[in-house]
């Protein structure tokens, strides 16, 4: 049996296995190809250790505050960073 590679070549079986004998060996042939770095994810929101705070409100509560939060283009989350901040200020 053979196989196509997302840049179209070809494998049989027998490539495979011997592929996969060199590199239980340690042994890689060929040259590397471009090697991608993906970023670390989002910047930290502040220096300090963050930690999660989780209180019950009404569900109408959360509503109101979801349909402002997208008034002001905001996740629930800075929102409430936010209005917190404002509250502690």
């Amino acid at each position: 049996m053979a196989y196509k590679t997302k840049s179209g070549a070809i494998l049989t079986e027998e490539m495979i296995e011997e592929l996969a004998s060199q590199a239980e060996q340690g042994e890689y042939p060929g040259s590397p190809g471009a090697i991608v770095v993906a970023p670390k994810g989002r910047p930290p929101l502040c220096e300090e250790e963050l930690v999660t705070v989780a209180f019950k409100i009404p569900r109408s509560y959360r509503d109101r505050m979801d349909e402002r939060a997208a008034s002001l283009h905001e996740s629930r989350s800075q929102f409430m960073r936010n209005a917190l901040e404002a509250a502690l200020a």
